[in-house]
């Protein structure tokens, strides 16, 4: 089961593929947002499924937009493999290293990606989302920390890394908030049918690979980030863990940063494809 949304941007509807069909999901909720997964929604889609309940509908030739609607609020892991933290000069983190995007910055995962003025260093990052269910508090077992999860969609923490690292005044929040800076999507899985420590992630530019990993090789698994997050901060339904990128991206210097023109692509197993067009900024 795939739920996504599609339609021009500000006139989004949620919908759900399955089995090669796909239906419209309005009878069920104005969109796909955390007041929806908090209610299990995701229970009710698959129950509307069964029983037959759910409009069938085309979504041929439409934009595919964020499979969720803008979220509270977008949290990202840094240096959660061992290879990329290597290529970034550090050693792998003893702690989650954790900063904030804003949720303005998240589009559909084909949009056009624009270069922000005077950006010389704008790097593409694949990373596995995590989609919150409601809220985990205090929590002390890894092995519970998956109940509070909807569901998983592929993610491009786009980086500015100029902005994050030499201007940044210690933080690396302003090389990460551009507008355009998280194509999100196509398509959200629910946490029931993904297993988030064995997923191949990788990305390319013009067509040649840049990534190519696997979530095993994260530093700290899914289960232990919700963990150390809750007791850091008040996780809300709705809202977008991005859990880290391997190496390969142009921080590492063996490849260019991007430039208008350039096209960045990403998969994940079980979650789809995405595919963006650099463009320059203008008013």
């Amino acid at each position: 089961m795939e739920l996504f949304r599609y339609g021009v941007p500000g006139s989004e509807r949620p919908a759900v593929r399955d089995e090669g069909r796909e239906f419209d999901l309005t009878p069920l909720t104005a969109d796909l947002d955390g007041p929806f997964f908090e209610a299990d929604g995701i229970e009710r889609v698959a129950a509307a499924l069964t029983a037959g309940d759910l409009p069938s509908i085309d979504t041929t030739g439409q934009r595919i937009a964020s499979p969720i609607a803008r979220p509270p609020a977008v949290v990202c892991i840094g240096m959660n493999y061992a290879a990329h933290a290597a290529e970034s000069g550090a050693a792998p983190p003893a702690l989650p290293v954790v900063f904030l995007k804003h949720p303005g910055c998240v589009i559909g995962p084909d949009d056009d990606v624009i270069l922000p003025p005077n950006s010389a260093k704008t790097d593409w990052e694949v990373e596995l989302a995590v989609v919150i269910k409601r809220t985990p508090r205090y929590l002390s077992d890894p092995a519970e920390a998956l109940d509070y999860v909807a569901g998983y969609a592929l993610s491009n923490d786009v980086s500015e890394r100029a902005f994050q690292l030499e201007i940044s005044g210690g933080q690396w929040s302003k090389g990460k908030c551009a507008e355009t800076f998280n194509p999100l999507g196509p398509v959200l899985r629910p946490a029931a049918e993904i297993d988030p420590g064995k997923l191949r992630l990788r990305s390319w530019v013009n067509g040649e690979v840049r990534q190519d990993s696997n979530t095993a090789d994260m530093v700290f698994s899914v289960q232990q980030l919700i963990v150390d997050l809750s007791h850091h901060m008040l996780l809300m339904p709705g809202d977008v863990i991005n859990t880290g990128t391997p190496e390969g991206v142009g921080l590492s210097g063996r490849f260019p940063y991007l430039a208008v023109g350039d096209v960045v692509a990403m998969e994940i197993d079980g979650l789809g494809r995405q595919e963006q067009t650099i463009v320059a900024w203008s008013r």
